[in-house]
C-alpha cells in the first residue's frame, strides 16, 4: 500500500481525554493508521478517510480542545466523522499541522494539497498570513 505521509501526533483519548503520543500513517487508500511506536508492529487505531471523515478541523476551528503542554492551539486537527464521533490530533509544529491537513484525503477520496485546501483549511491559512502582511 502506498504511504502518503508519516510522522508522530498526539492523540486525544475519547474517554479521559488524555494526550498520547502515535506514530500515525496516511495511505493512498485513505487509511490513517496510528501505532504505539514508528515500528509499525501495534497497530492502536485505524480511520478510514475515505469513507468515514466529514469534515477536517484545524487550529482555531477545534473548540473546547486543550492542546498538550507546550502546543499551541495551532497545532490541533480534528478529524470529524460520519457518525459524529470526532478524533483531536496535536501535530509537532503550526507547519505539521498544516501539512497534515493538506495531505489528508477529502471525504469525496480524492486528495487534499497545499496547492488546493479544504475550503475550512484556506480559511485558516488566510488568517494565519494576514499578520504577516500587515
Amino acid at each position: 500500500m502506498a504511504l502518503v505521509k508519516s510522522g508522530w501526533l498526539w492523540r486525544q483519548s475519547s474517554i479521559l481525554r488524555r494526550w498520547k503520543r502515535n506514530w500515525f500513517v496516511l495511505y493512498l487508500d485513505g487509511s490513517l493508521v496510528y501505532y504505539h511506536d514508528e515500528t509499525q508492529r501495534d497497530m492502536d487505531g485505524r480511520i478510514h478517510i475515505k469513507y468515514s471523515c466529514r469534515d477536517v478541523r484545524a487550529g482555531r476551528e477545534c473548540r473546547d480542545v486543550q492542546p498538550p503542554e507546550g502546543k499551541s492551539r495551532d497545532c490541533l486537527l480534528m478529524v470529524v466523522l460520519r457518525d459524529g464521533s470526532k478524533t483531536t490530533l496535536c501535530a509537532e509544529s503550526e507547519d505539521d499541522a498544516v501539512h497534515w491537513s493538506c495531505s489528508k484525503v477529502s471525504p469525496s477520496g480524492a486528495f487534499s494539497s497545499p496547492a488546493c485546501p479544504s475550503p475550512a483549511l484556506s480559511a485558516w491559512l488566510q488568517s494565519r498570513a494576514a499578520p504577516a502582511l500587515a
